[in-house]
């Protein structure tokens, strides 16, 4: 683990963090991005609900108000080839239990390898350093961070970086953005907030499309908690693409097997959502639990990233 220096000491923000009405505006292809996803996310909703009933296109399409065939092309093109039916399949409890007994002998070979610093960690081709504890317990004093509102496949998304690269990723349902904006504060109360579009900007493009996840130029990010909290984040970031875990075997791989209740606690306060992916870690029983940003977006990112892997298969 590669520790980092902290920056120059800046004032902290006084009260709460503001967004700026432009933080939230953009142009029609942004406004029409976040409309998507609300089509999306009500769409997975019904689709959980009545996953055991396999409902058909013209059920979700009568439910969500879109003729079936505007439906089918929405989601097809918002997953990268998945079907309404082939999310269901994606996401339903039976195909998460034959994933965890896929990923297997998968998780066991990255842990071994303890892939690090400019190594593929997965499929953003991550290279992360870390704040040091001694910086951490300062609740961050000293750093100052960026942040600005991106639409995204999953919602609005609060990207926050600091020089050193990305150090947090949060997602909002429309007018929850400064609730999102205030959690992400919390965590590190004494820094020094300010709002640039432009510098979080080239992040959120990046992060949210998979043709710029590039080898030659991984994504550089910063893990700022506790040394127990980083090596847990160390751990999601050796998930592949297409693969889930669950928490006791994230402790096994820590050498902790009796941890996975602490390890859920630091999974739960990974501050780099979708990238960090957290959101492939799965109850022991294969359900999917336990996602600060809401249940429907993770059902949403693991069906979309399971598109990414398929193809549409």
């Amino acid at each position: 683990m590669t520790h980092e220096k902290m920056l120059p000491a800046s004032l902290p923000l006084d009260g709460d963090c503001p967004i700026l009405p432009d933080a939230l505006t953009g142009t029609e292809e942004k406004q029409e991005a976040l409309r998507d996803y609300d089509t999306i996310r009500r769409s997975i909703e019904y689709l959980t609900d009545h996953w055991r009933d396999q409902p058909s296109l013209e059920a979700l399409s009568d439910h969500i108000g879109l003729s079936p065939h505007h439906l089918q092309r929405l989601f097809t093109r918002w997953t990268g080839g998945l079907s309404p039916k082939g999310f269901i399949q994606a996401v339903t409890l039976d195909n998460a239990k034959k994933m965890l007994d896929q990923s297997a002998s998968v998780m066991e070979t990255a842990f071994e390898v303890g892939l690090s610093g400019s190594s593929r960690l997965h499929d953003l081709f991550v290279t992360h350093e870390a704040i040091t504890p001694g910086a951490y317990k300062a609740k961050g004093a000293g750093l100052t961070i960026d942040y600005g509102f991106h639409p995204s496949p999953f919602g609005q998304a609060l990207v926050m970086v600091t020089e050193h690269g990305l150090a947090g990723l949060a997602f909002a349902d429309p007018g929850e953005e400064q609730a999102a904006l205030a959690d992400m504060c919390t965590r590190w109360p004494r820094a020094h907030y300010r709002q640039d579009q432009q510098a979080t900007g080239p992040y959120a493009r990046r992060i949210f499309n998979p043709s710029a996840w590039q080898e030659e130029q991984p994504l550089r990010i910063t893990l700022i908690g506790t040394d127990f909290e980083i090596r847990v984040w160390e751990m999601l970031l050796k998930i592949p693409l297409g693969n889930l875990t669950t928490y006791s075997d994230i402790a096994e791989g820590l050498g902790k097997p009796t941890a996975a209740r602490a390890v859920g606690t630091a999974v739960g306060k990974n501050p780099i959502s979708f990238v960090v992916p957290c959101h492939r870690v799965l109850g022991k029983g294969g359900s999917i639990c336990g996602y600060h940003w809401g249940l429907t977006r993770k059902r949403a990112i693991l069906g979309w990233e399971q598109g990414q892997v398929s193809g549409g298969a």
